[in-house]
């Protein structure tokens, strides 16, 4: 068994993956092609490209794995209802006939889908993984660790909110496990839920409020809403909560709890929205910490593997990063259910006797997360001509210097470069540039860029041997996984200034970087490595050296509730439909004030608010 496809769908951030003899020859989120934000149908397009960057068909594919179990999925939603009766007979009855007509009978669905692929393909090439070792399996074979202990936790999967296991070369043994209704990302997401953003989608949002906040309701959470144990195990207090069986996330006791009514989502941002996520943010950490330090206190191993929807709250890893209690931590790029179509594929092909798992290097295995689609410059240009775009073709240096001079003097760049970024973070191949030492880019970027809050901070992608010089950070973060602090003597305010509150805080400029310096003078930081891109390296030693300062600010290349662009023709609609001033897309350059074909002026009304 040496050709793997690995496939997560039906719930969101569908995807496929493909594996050849262990290595990961491409992997892609559905909603890139489809341009329909965290989709959930079948992923075709990303199995139709996975196989296309493989140069393969799907009749050359020895297996094909599901990242979750539907039977035991199946079981666990049957007994939470047999356990919580009479409560939920309304959503019960919405639920069963969608899990007894696609879920139940879930391998019948793929093999129809595949069939439009290969109509030879015969159903004893499917298999079925579970859905946290699918997790554990994404962060653990791609990591550069011979064993480490894997911390998974997310909403639910089939029955596990958060399990513990430990890899070790090729095999991964599931340690413990915590159980369903009880979940620190159904906890957040009930948060999520209370302050007026959309599961599943808006927990980062709480994330990047938080810091304007203050933690004043911590301890309700960590008294009143969860039993937590010494360990970081715990109970959710159910009567506040409504997931189990119901249609929405909490009940009216929740609201009760904190005195306020659920925020509609136009409604302004309090202070009293601010204190919330602060205070399930700190409760979250504070539950991760426990986690951390226990299983390295019981298991005795250095290495910690992180994934699971959890493992996208950057500030927590973070602070489990500073806690060292772990020698070295990695976290899977895509550690939602995107990347458990590619633990799940690991896993199966490690599971055979023949094929062993080798550390080649101290380098992980994902090649940088870039495992999308590429395009050639004829490709590009083909484009471009479809749609009469008035551009310019450069050599690879004369694109470097002179991008690096607009991103110099203050203008916006869409940059399109290379194969597409797997998960959710742009690293530099479908990313927004921007000067990060200009003191209103932040507002601009949000407000008249990604059509966004203005309250939502932007990522520094930092020349990897500059890191130090700037931030309290002095290891890899090529994935934006960790948040640290600006250093100090880079910050310009003084940080028991008690005159502002809230959004106030928006305005003040917090260090030589103010545009990717959140208001707590912390930063999501992605170094950038000249091995992985070197095209994105070049740009920002080019910046450097007009500016001294190996910094640019990055963000995903699209708008507020749309996927991050994926073909020119994407790039080019999202170009002309917010105020960017430059596209510099494969070897070619476009400016805004020189095209002629002004597309839809609407075009942020065509995604809904994420």
């Amino acid at each position: 068994m040496k050709i793997i496809l690995g496939i997560s769908a039906f719930y969101h951030d569908s995807a496929a993956a493909l594996v050849k003899n262990g290595e990961i020859v491409a992997a892609a989120q559905e909603e890139r092609f489809t341009r329909v934000k965290h989709d959930s149908n079948f992923p075709l397009y990303s199995v139709k490209y996975v196989l296309e960057e493989a140069k393969i068909e799907l009749y050359d594919v020895d297996a094909i794995i599901f990242y979750d179990k539907p039977l035991l999925k199946f079981e666990r939603l049957l007994e939470t209802y047999v356990s919580f009766a009479p409560r939920g007979l309304i959503s019960f009855v919405k639920a069963m006939p969608i899990v007894l007509r696609e879920k139940l009978f879930l391998k019948n669905l793929i093999i129809k889908n595949l069939k439009t692929l290969d109509k030879s393909l015969k159903p004893n090439k499917i298999f079925f993984s579970e859905h946290h070792l699918s997790h554990a399996a994404s962060a653990f074979y791609p990591s550069p660790f011979e064993e480490a202990i894997i911390l998974t936790m997310d909403g639910v999967g089939e029955w596990a909110t958060a399990s513990v296991a430990q890899g070790k070369g090729k095999n991964i043994k599931i340690l413990k496990e915590l159980h369903f209704p009880h979940s620190l990302g159904l906890l957040y997401s009930a948060f999520t839920y209370y302050l007026g953003f959309k599961v599943n989608s808006g927990e980062y949002k709480v994330m990047g409020l938080a810091p304007y906040g203050k933690p004043k309701y911590k301890n309700i959470i960590l008294n009143k809403l969860i039993d937590l144990k010494s360990d970081g195990s715990f109970r959710l207090v159910m009567k506040y909560f409504n997931f189990a069986t119901g249609l929405t996330m909490i009940n009216s006791s929740f609201s009760k709890l904190f005195k306020q009514p659920i925020r509609k989502e136009k409604e302004k941002l309090t202070e009293f929205h601010m204190d919330i996520a602060a205070s399930i943010q700190a409760a979250t950490e504070e539950i991760l910490l426990k986690i951390t330090s226990n299983i390295h206190q019981e298991y005795k191993i250095d290495n910690l593997c992180l994934a699971g929807g959890v493992a996208l709250n950057c500030v927590a890893n973070g602070k489990i990063l500073r806690d060292n209690k772990f020698k070295q931590v990695w976290v899977q790029p895509a550690p939602g259910d995107s990347g458990a179509a590619l633990g799940a594929a690991l896993l199966l092909y490690y599971s055979k006797k023949e094929n062993q798992r080798k550390i080649v290097s101290k380098e992980d295995l994902m090649n940088g997360a870039y495992l999308g689609p590429s395009y050639t410059n004829s490709q590009i240009e083909k484009d471009l001509k479809n749609v009469n775009a008035k551009y310019i073709l450069l050599d690879d240096e004369e694109l470097i210097n002179e991008v690096s001079n607009l991103l110099y003097k203050g203008m916006i760049v869409g940059w399109f470069q290379g194969r597409m970024e797997f998960g959710p973070r742009a690293l530099g191949s479908r990313s927004i540039l921007a000067n990060p030492m200009i003191k209103d880019m932040q507002k601009k970027l949000n407000l008249k860029i990604k059509f966004r809050e203005s309250f939502r901070p932007f990522a520094p992608a930092v020349i990897y041997e500059n890191l130090s010089e700037w931030f309290d950070l002095d290891i890899k973060s090529p994935y934006m996984q960790f948040v640290s602090r600006v250093n100090k003597d880079k910050i310009l305010i003084d940080e028991n200034t008690k005159s502002f509150f809230g959004i106030e805080r928006l305005n003040l400029i917090r260090s030589q970087i103010p545009c990717v310096t959140h208001v707590d003078y912390s930063a999501r930081i992605q170094t950038v490595h000249k091995n992985t891109n070197f095209r994105f390296y070049s740009l920002i030693k080019a910046f450097k050296d007009l500016t001294n300062c190996p910094v640019l600010c990055n963000t995903s290349f699209n708008i507020r509730g749309e996927p991050i662009v994926n073909s020119p023709y994407d790039a080019y609609r999202c170009f002309m439909g917010t105020q960017m001033d430059v596209l510099a897309i494969g070897n070619y350059i476009l400016f805004k004030n020189d095209q002629i074909n002004n597309l839809d002026p609407n075009y942020k009304n065509q995604f809904l608010n994420d």
